[in-house]
């Protein structure tokens, strides 16, 4: 969204995430299962396979909310470019709460719980600006 939000229209921008997610999960399941013999030293049963894709399908689901909102802004009248400014802004924030509930499970505390949900924000923050900067001055 943040690479292509000014430069194609909602409705194939959401598409061409939701692809790409899709293309990138299912080329890291294969590369996964690929090394399955390695470890179990056999190739994996087909509901070995299918339990390893549920298992990590929430890679892609995590897009929904994001793309969910891009939709609704462009319909509610938001420009392309701004509807997708507000898909990258929720990306943001579920990157952040997922930080922050990762360092919550790793019994972090205090400081150590601000200072881990900060990363996590940073690193998301310090895509989009990377991007921003390829797409715009490199490009």
């Amino acid at each position: 969204m943040t690479a292509a939000g000014g430069a194609l229209a909602t409705t194939p921008l959401a598409l061409s995430v939701l692809v790409t997610l899709v293309v990138y999960w299912l080329a890291e399941q294969y590369a996964d299962l690929l090394g399955e013999p390695d470890r179990l030293g056999r190739w994996p049963r087909w509901a070995h396979a299918r339990s390893s894709l549920a298992d990590s399908w929430p890679m892609v689901s995590a897009s929904f909310a994001p793309l969910v909102t891009l939709l609704l802004a462009r319909l509610a009248g938001a420009s392309a470019a701004d509807a997708a400014n507000v898909g990258v802004a929720v990306a943001l924030v579920l990157l952040t709460l997922h930080g922050w509930s990762a360092a919550r499970a790793a019994q972090l505390r205090g400081w150590q719980l601000a200072g881990a949900t900060a990363i996590a924000a940073v690193l998301g923050v310090i895509l989009v600006v990377l991007k921003n900067l390829v797409i715009n001055n490199l490009h």
